[in-house]
């Protein structure tokens, strides 16, 4: 420790931006191996996208984060951190449209009830058509759902929602983005599973473990496992500059409580939002390495939590609202992920879920704005009373989702490159690698980080969601003394 120009120094052999799922693990796997990190957390709080908030008791996710994986290493990790506190949960989400309740993913027997057959039949022809003449090239969302599932359904169960979401019609949205998430998943898959209860895809999984007091309770303790290690976690730690010398990071200058603090590390890890992290470093990239920073682009999200004096309100975990002419794109019953997030065992809370962009009508909506909206437009979807709902919370969240719109990729690309000429510093993560990734595969990507600082050579941009799910994760690699350089 010590002080230069009245700017505070703090030295570690790692400096990790981000206390979420990724900057912790990382943390966590540093501290295994011996090494005291410093954590870098813009708010005041670890968990990032998987934190939990809470309001007189009531405990709001922050998305709704399921944890599950295939990978052995973290879903260990998960267990040992948590014990008897990882609660093992039933799914059930569902599609709201027409005032009726659709399984989500789509069961064959449901979905022919709810449209009749008439409908049904219409859609059935629309699917047939698309696979005898599918669309040859699928470079769109559009393309991709409706070569599975037909024209027909893909506007009734997947245009209105996704929409809703990034904010773009789906013939912008990259066709990568429904291979990522939903793979896997068709009609075909769909009947399968209702008639002979198979289950192929990962979309159709029907439990998952969950903490007891929402995802950031996990975050939390792996914020304690680290400081009992060593590791220290610096809250609102706003990130200022990160000063560069040729190839190599040098340190991170940070602002916290109105004081200027250089940390400086031999290596750097990163999760923070990619392009911010492109701005922060100086002497500034190229110009053409800004401008692609300035391209990519984000969804933000607002979560209204209401309080409604009710004590039971479905089965559900999540629903999802197809239903055009309200905003609120999912909700959220937190009671049914673990009946600890409710302070009150008579009532149920629920989480009103808003999809938009920084700085549009929506997001500069006032707290009180928002929650008059959003008590309207659950008055109106006929899911609650007026006299039922006691009381609400906003919650706003920046850079929720990454985009995938057309150009996306090419400006990822860009900034990939500039990156590999740094020696020293690695981005993790969603947002650190802008990617729509879950838990699980942030996590990979930190594990692997660390990794590398110890030899091994992984490329983290090639590890994708698929891996995170059916690879099974080796960790015997080889090990080698010392820090890269």
């Amino acid at each position: 420790m010590g002080e230069t120009s009245g700017i505070m120094e703090r030295r570690a052999p790692v400096v990790i931006v981000g206390a979420g799922p990724a900057g912790l693990t990382a943390a966590y796997e540093l501290t295994k191996r011996g090494l005291s990190p410093i954590v870098l957390e813009r708010s005041n709080k670890v968990g990032g996208l998987a934190r939990t908030e809470e309001y007189k008791g009531y405990r709001f996710d922050i998305g709704g984060h399921r944890f599950y994986t295939k990978v052995k290493e973290i879903d260990r990790m998960w267990r040992d951190m948590l014990k008897e506190e990882f609660l093992r949960v039933p799914r059930l989400s569902r599609i709201y449209y027409k005032g009726k309740f659709f399984h989500y993913p789509l069961n064959f027997l449901n979905t022919l009830s709810n449209l009749g057959l008439m409908e049904s039949a219409w859609s059935f022809f629309s699917y047939v058509k698309a696979r005898i003449k599918p669309i040859e090239q699928e470079e769109s969302f559009e393309h991709w759902v409706t070569n599975r599932f037909g024209k027909r359904l893909y506007h009734t169960f997947f245009q209105t929602y996704t929409e809703k979401v990034w904010g773009i019609p789906c013939n912008q949205i990259h066709a990568e983005w429904a291979a990522q998430r939903i793979k896997g998943l068709s009609l075909t898959s769909a009947v399968s599973n209702s008639l002979f209860k198979t289950n192929g895809s990962k979309s159709l999984i029907e439990e998952f473990n969950y903490p007891v007091l929402g995802p950031g309770m996990m975050w939390e303790y792996f914020q304690r496992a680290i400081e009992r290690k060593g590791a220290e976690v610096y809250f609102q730690a706003e990130v200022v500059t990160l000063k560069r010398r040729d190839s190599r990071i040098e340190s991170i200058v940070v602002r916290q409580e109105g004081k200027e603090i250089e940390v400086i590390g031999e290596n750097y890890i990163s999760s923070m939002p990619i392009n911010e992290l492109i701005f922060k470093i100086e002497p500034p990239p190229p110009s053409e390495v800004l401008t692609a920073a300035r391209s990519l682009k984000y969804r933000a999200f607002i979560l209204v939590g209401l309080l409604i004096n009710r004590q039971q309100m479905g089965d559900d975990n999540w629903l999802y609202i197809h239903t055009p002419t309200v905003k609120v794109g999912r909700i959220q019953n937190f009671k049914n992920w673990s009946a600890a997030m409710v302070a009150d065992a008579n009532k149920t809370s629920l989480g009103m879920e808003y999809f938009c962009d920084e700085g549009d009508e929506l997001w500069t909506k006032s707290d009180a704005e928002l929650i008059a909206f959003a008590k309207q437009e659950l008055v109106e979807l006929g899911l609650a009373s007026v006299e039922e709902i006691e009381d609400g919370v906003v919650v706003r969240q920046p850079k929720a989702y990454p985009v995938y719109d057309e150009d996306y990729r090419q400006h990822l690309q860009t900034l990939q490159d500039y990156l590999a000429t740094l020696d020293n510093i690695q981005t993790i993560g969603r947002n650190g690698m802008h990617r729509y990734n879950n838990q699980d595969h942030s996590m990979l990507t930190a594990i692997l980080a660390v990794k590398n600082l110890f030899g091994e050579k992984h490329n983290l941009w090639e590890v994708n969601t698929e891996r995170s799910y059916y690879e099974e994760f080796q960790t015997n690699g080889h090990k080698t003394n010392g820090l890269k350089k």
